[in-house]
């Protein structure tokens, strides 16, 4: 069983940070009480950067073979990710909910295609932006929220 990992660490390696930054994106959404939360993100995560892999190992395998394009996979990520992310936007009323969601699956899909490729610096930094965005634009969004919700009350 060593031998394996020792033999797969590189690939052992991409899929432990794709799981790891999808979990740290995840664990936000989970804080704030959101459908999509660790488990989603995380499985998002390492899925891309599954896929990605594939990709890179079809190229190896299949490098002479005509018309091979090694970007037809990722390029799926992103159309599948979004049908995902689409199924997640609902009204409620008149309120759409589930953009952030959405946008957060989507981004997700992102850091796991970066870790699969190799990316690790470009991942840790789109996580550590994602999260800022989540964050510190919850924190701003707040009061505005509140106001807002002041104004659309009709007056007593």
């Amino acid at each position: 069983m060593e031998q394996f990992f020792i033999q797969n660490s590189g690939v052992v390696l991409k899929l432990v940070i794709a799981v790891g930054l999808g979990l740290l994106v995840g664990a936000e959404r989970f804080f704030v009480h959101k459908d999509a939360g660790m488990k989603t993100h995380a499985l998002v995560s390492l899925g891309s950067a599954v896929f990605v892999l594939i990709s890179e190992a079809m190229v190896q395998k299949y490098i002479n073979l005509p018309g091979l394009n090694p970007t037809m996979i990722p390029s799926q990520i992103v159309v599948g990710i979004g049908f995902l992310g689409a199924g997640s936007i609902m009204l409620y009323g008149s309120q759409l909910r589930g953009l952030t969601t959405a946008g957060g699956l989507w981004v997700t899909a992102g850091i796991g295609m970066a870790a699969g490729f190799g990316f690790y610096n470009l991942a840790i930094i789109v996580t550590v932006l994602v999260l800022l965005i989540l964050i510190i634009i919850n924190i701003i969004e707040k009061p505005i929220r509140k106001i807002s919700e002041e104004i659309d009350q009709p007056m007593k």
